[in-house]
């Protein structure tokens, strides 16, 4: 099995007729997939999506791929693919648009109609093609072929990609349910056909490599969401992904065969299902889905809502509710089911959520205690289906936190396929595919790119880092009056202290280290303010440090007297 090594350098050019493969998102963490396909001098890339933020990354609002690789060769791309339309998947897309807006984004219905409405508020009219299953196209010197498979948003694809170094298959997100909402199974026939022709690399969804067994199919929730709608004595409030059009269908059949009305809320919730419904991917019977103000005329147990929120998100419409900043008031006997999953690293603002919205008076139904949500994706049973279907001859796992990766790769192997050829990458790392054999060549870069407000790149990670020590530790401002001469204060320095405790008398004790430090600048010879900045800083941050333990940012003021 070759693994990704830190020393690591830049990769040598791509032989005569061979495949270049590097992941600029989606390896070694859950989101912002994006794969770079590059052959005969042109580029083809699947996916473009977004990763959202962790706690100690305060201020941002998502995170992009690093588009530096590919930046000198927008003109070579003749295609961006999308398997679907999940944030993680098509988020990106607008911002690889701002820097070449005439890439062609090739896609299935709903996937683009998804991704159309986002670009409309974006300002950009992308040239489209649309796809389906069985469909075959030539983009450049790749020649795609697009599969049906099964995943927890309708119109997934899966694509296998020909070329003269040979041939790709990229799974997407996907699961094996045989029993889907709308029938449309992962096409395992398409899958075996092409597995006999031969798959040279093969690109499989990680996320559920670790759980045993089979993925439950999405039916398997009825049972519990129909409960939660006999049962519950007041208003029913869903929240899900805006995109988990599966979940949402599930929630509409259910409230609708006991009697209750349906109402959106949420910008991106209303907008999504509108899509769906108008494509015909939602099948809503005439007269359920109400606006909210026709709701507040109905007895409260014929009422349910559906929010966005499901992942404790500071914004969104539940999160609000349960912090009492929100038009929907929670109250007691309301019933609140939480339709999705935990997405790592989200816990704790989910589990704030869940004890905000019962501290109310709300019964929460989630997850943790009934059956309310099934993965969308293939578990370890699944995956090592495929193998033995595909017979793949190298192997490439994807989407996926390292222990993910390792454990699709291990799946992988113990289905034969030779551990020489098993290939563990991290974003950025090079693969290539030359001769039949797939490994690792170089690297390139592939960083966090931030998106903060409407800036894009500019947080980086040292003002990610500053901002955690204000949240932490606060800030100290220091102004001193210096005699340009002598170096000497000319009256005691002012401090102007922000979340670092601290008294009228607190920072007497650094006055004498400061002159300390000026006087011994002066006997140097150093003049210059920024210089002098520096050393104060430097001085007062220590004293804090040793008086206090504390770390406070410092900021220095010197100005001549």
């Amino acid at each position: 099995m070759s693994h990704p090594h830190p020393e690591l350098k830049a990769a040598p050019p791509l032989p005569e007729g061979g495949l270049r493969v590097i992941a600029l998102g989606g390896l070694g963490e859950i989101g912002r997939n994006m794969t770079v396909f590059e052959h005969a001098g042109k580029l083809l890339i699947v996916d473009c999506g977004v990763l959202f933020p962790e706690e100690t990354q305060p201020g941002v609002d998502v995170i992009l791929p690093d588009f530096t690789s590919i930046r000198d060769r927008l003109d070579d791309i003749v295609a961006v693919i999308l398997t679907h339309g999940h944030e993680d998947h098509i988020g990106g897309v607008p911002y690889l648009l701002r820097e070449r807006s005439d890439i062609p984004v090739v896609g299935s219905k709903l996937t683009l109609a998804f991704l159309e409405a986002k670009l409309k508020e974006h300002g950009i009219r992308p040239r489209t093609v649309r796809v389906r299953e069985g469909d075959r196209r030539a983009f450049g010197p790749f020649d795609c072929e697009f599969v049906a498979v099964n995943h927890s948003i309708p119109d997934s694809l899966a694509v296998a990609i020909r070329t003269r170094a040979g041939m790709v298959l990229h799974t997407g997100d996907f699961k094996m349910d045989q029993f889907p909402l709308d029938d449309r199974i992962t096409d395992l026939r398409a899958f075996a056909r092409l597995g006999e022709e031969g798959v040279d690399l093969f690109l499989t969804d990680s996320t559920n490599a670790e759980v045993p067994g089979f993925t439950t199919s999405e039916r398997e929730l009825n049972p519990a969401i129909e409960q939660v709608m006999r049962t519950a004595p007041r208003r029913v409030i869903v929240s899900s992904f805006a995109s988990h059009v599966h979940r949402i269908q599930q929630v509409l059949d259910a409230a609708h065969q006991h009697g209750r009305k349906v109402a959106f809320v949420g910008r991106s919730m209303v907008r999504n299902m509108g899509i769906a419904r108008d494509l015909g991917y939602l099948k809503v019977p005439s007269g359920l889905v109400v606006s909210t103000r026709e709701l507040e005329k109905l007895p409260d147990h014929k009422i349910t809502l559906v929010c966005t929120g499901s992942q404790g998100e500071p914004m969104a419409a539940l999160s609000r509710m349960a912090t009492r900043d929100h038009q929907i008031r929670i109250g007691k006997d309301d019933t609140v089911l939480l339709a999705s999953s935990l997405i790592p690293g989200n816990e704790n603002a989910i589990y704030r959520v869940i004890n905000g919205l019962t501290r109310w008076g709300a019964h929460v139904v989630h997850k943790g205690n009934a059956k309310v949500h099934v993965s969308g994706h293939a578990s370890a049973g699944e995956l090592v289906y495929c193998y033995n279907i595909v017979k793949p001859r190298n192997v490439m796992p994807v989407h996926g936190e390292w222990r993910h990766l390792r454990a699709n790769a291990d799946l992988a192997i113990r289905t034969g396929v030779d551990p020489e050829r098993v290939v563990i990458a991290e974003d950025g790392v090079v693969v290539d595919l030359v001769g039949g054999r797939a490994s690792i060549t170089g690297k390139v870069p592939a960083g966090n790119v931030y998106v903060d407000g409407m800036e894009v790149g500019g947080a980086t990670e040292a003002s990610l880092k500053d901002r955690l020590t204000l949240a932490e530790e606060g800030v100290v401002t220091v102004v001193a009056i210096v005699d340009a001469d002598t170096g000497a204060l000319a009256e005691a320095p002012d401090f102007l202290a922000r979340g670092f405790v601290h008294d009228d008398t607190t920072f007497e004790p650094v006055i004498p280290i400061i002159e300390k430090t000026l006087a011994t600048a002066a006997e140097e010879g150093v003049g210059d303010a920024y210089q002098l900045e520096q050393l104060v800083a430097r001085a007062v941050a220590n004293w804090a440090f040793h008086t206090y333990r504390r770390k406070p940012l410092i900021i220095p003021v010197i100005i001549d007297a």
